[in-house]
């Protein structure tokens, strides 16, 4: 009678792990899906800026989700294979593939936690040096649109203000036509209007361009480092539901061969 009941009670146990496991998946997908989404809309859709950045941890840190995103999508469809045919080779190899996905995650939230720590002087060092000796240069271009895009999305004008482009090689240089600023500071870009620096002209931020760039990095790096360990996490306890579930089909492949 009580080995009867010890059989029910490991078939009960293993019918609830393989419908747990069954949530974990599709959980799993959706997290993977929004760390792909995070990992593709931070490269593609921000990716100017990423020129005016003096290391590549930022984009680094990006990337890392990306594969760790497309890496999910391939997982959970072993993962769902796996539950259904209950064989321990594929429940073992998706296990092992969730442990390294959780510390691709890990690294790329540790990435950015580090690098945004150390943001705000990298920024203050690294981003007035750029503006001032690469735009408008020869092979330079990339950081030039990214410059002008800078200004334009985030209303501002220089690196900390509008007096930091008189440092600059392009103002005195005979491409800037008598400029003061580049036209890309101004409140409405018209063909030279970069000549004129009055307030009602060009945007004049407090902070300048270091600021809101510095904020707008900030507030991807947390999301980027959320993502990241949170998904990395809800990793974990799939993990842990696959160990259960492989000792389990273990013990009934150990009990079935004992009755044989």
């Amino acid at each position: 009678m009580s080995a009867v009941y010890k059989d029910d009670q490991n078939d009960w146990l293993t019918v609830c792990l393989k419908y747990l496991l069954f949530v974990f998946n599709f959980l799993f997908w959706v997290g993977g899906a929004a760390v792909l989404g995070v990992g593709v809309w931070t490269v593609v859709e921000k990716s100017d800026y990423l020129s005016l950045l003096a290391s590549s941890t930022f984009a680094v840190s990006a990337y890392i989700l990306i594969l760790a995103g497309s890496l999910v999508v391939v997982t959970g469809f072993l993962g769902c294979c796996a539950v259904i045919r209950e064989q321990r080779s594929c429940l073992s190899m998706y296990f092992l593939c969730l442990l390294l996905i959780f510390l691709i995650e890990l690294v790329a939230g540790v990435l950015a936690y580090v690098y945004y720590q150390r943001l705000s002087e990298e920024l203050k060092q690294h981003l007035h040096q750029t503006m001032t000796e690469n735009y408008a240069q020869p092979g330079k271009e990339s950081i030039t649109l990214a410059v002008d895009r800078l200004q334009q999305d985030f209303k501002c004008c220089g690196s900390n203000n509008s007096h930091d482009w008189t440092d600059s090689v392009y103002i005195p240089s005979k491409q800037a036509e008598g400029r003061v600023v580049p036209d890309s500071c101004c409140k409405t870009i018209t063909p030279q209007c970069g000549m004129r620096d009055h307030p009602s002209n060009i945007y004049k931020v407090e902070g300048g361009c270091i600021t809101k760039l510095e904020q707008f990095l900030a507030d991807h790096l947390l999301v980027i480092g959320a993502v990241g360990i949170g998904v990395a996490c809800l990793q974990l306890a799939g993990a842990a539901f696959t160990a259960c579930f492989i000792y389990l089909l273990y013990k009934e492949e150990e009990e079935d061969f004992g009755t044989l």
